[in-house]
C-alpha cells in the first residue's frame, strides 16, 4: 500500500488511514502494510519541507519515498478518486489553452487534456469550460448522479455561454466560481452574471469570484475597488492572494486578503460601501 504525506492540511486532504500530515505520528498508529511512501507538494514554498518530510518517512519506514505533486512541476497523469485529494474532489481534465502570466498550469501541463471522467461533486479542473462540449456534457451527466455539487475550480468567464447555463440549473449546483485575475476578465464576468442572474436560483451565495490580489504593482485600494465591482456584479468575492515562488507575503496583504475570504464578513451587517481593508484574520491555506 502506498502512504501519501502531505506537508500541510487543506480541505482537500485525504483523511483516510494511509494518509498523512507532516512528520511520522509518535502516538498513532501506522498501517504495516505500507511499502511505498508518495510526499505531494502543492505549494512550491513547501518543497523544503517536502524534502525534510520524505527524509523523515524514508528513515521511519525504511521503504521507497518519492516527492511529487504540482510544486515540483511534474506533469499530472491520471486522477484517482480519493488518492491525493479527498473523496468527492475530482478532476476531468488538466491543462489550459491561455498563457497568464502568473499562472505555472500551462507550464506544467500544456494544453487541455480531458481524462476520464470519475465521480465525483466538487469539480477542480483547471479550465473544464476549454474542454470539447462532448467532455464538458459528459461531465454534467456524471454530476447528476451526485447530491451536492461545487464547481471549485473556477470558470473562464470569456468560455461560459447560456448553454453552460442551461447545464447549471439542472444541477443546481452549491457553488460556481468564476475567476478575475486580469483586466481582460471584467467584460466577460459580467456577461456572466447577467446570464445566471437571469435564473432567480442564482445568487451570491451560489455565484462566486475569485478575485487575484496582491500581485506585483497591486495595491490596497486597487484590490478593493475590483472587490467590490465583482460585488456590485452579483458575485460573491473571494480574494485570492498572489504569492510567487517563495510564497513570502505582507502582513497587510495576509489582512486584507482574510477579510475578504469570508462571506459573513463581506456580507455582514456594515456599509457595504466601504469594507475594512485591516480586519483581522488568520489566513490558512486551502
Amino acid at each position: 500500500m502506498i502512504a501519501r504525506v502531505f506537508p500541510r492540511k487543506t480541505n482537500a486532504t485525504p483523511v483516510d488511514d494511509y494518509a498523512f500530515v507532516g512528520d511520522p505520528p509518535l502516538d498513532m498508529f501506522i498501517p504495516e502494510d505500507i511499502t511505498e511512501v508518495h510526499v505531494s507538494v502543492v505549494f512550491t514554498w513547501d518543497l523544503d519541507e517536502g524534502e525534510r518530510l520524505a527524509r523523515a518517512w524514508g528513515r521511519k519506514l525504511r521503504v521507497p519515498v518519492k516527492i511529487g505533486g504540482p510544486a515540483t512541476g511534474e506533469r499530472g497523469g491520471e486522477f484517482v478518486p480519493g488518492m491525493y485529494l479527498k473523496p468527492g474532489y475530482v478532476i476531468t481534465s488538466r491543462g489550459c489553452p491561455n498563457q497568464c502570466w502568473f499562472c505555472e498550469v500551462p507550464k506544467r501541463e500544456g494544453n487541455i487534456r480531458e481524462l476520464p471522467i470519475m465521480p465525483g461533486c466538487n469539480v477542480l479542473d483547471d479550465n473544464l469550460l476549454a474542454c470539447s462540449d462532448e467532455h464538458i456534457y459528459d461531465v454534467f451527466t456524471m454530476l447528476r448522479k451526485q447530491r451536492v455539487v461545487k464547481f471549485t475550480g473556477g470558470f473562464e468567464a470569456a468560455r461560459f455561454t447560456q448553454w453552460h447555463v442551461d447545464l447549471l440549473m439542472e444541477l443546481r449546483p452549491k457553488e460556481v466560481f468564476f475567476a478575475f485575475d486580469t483586466g481582460d476578465d471584467l467584460l466577460p464576468l459580467e456577461t456572466a452574471a447577467e446570464l445566471l442572474i437571469e435564473n432567480k436560483y442564482f445568487s451570491h451565495n451560489t455565484m462566486r469570484c475569485y478575485v487575484l490580489v496582491g500581485y506585483p504593482g497591486d495595491t490596497i485600494l486597487d484590490a478593493e475597488v475590483r472587490l467590490l465591482g465583482v460585488k456590485d456584479m452579483g458575485f460573491g468575492p473571494m480574494a485570492m492572494l498572489y504569492r510567487d515562488e517563495s510564497g513570502k507575503t505582507t502582513e497587510e496583504w495576509r489582512r486584507f486578503q482574510g477579510a475578504w475570504a469570508r462571506p459573513a464578513a463581506i456580507y455582514g451587517n456594515r456599509d457595504d460601501r466601504h469594507l475594512p481593508a485591516t480586519q483581522e484574520k488568520e489566513v490558512v491555506e486551502a
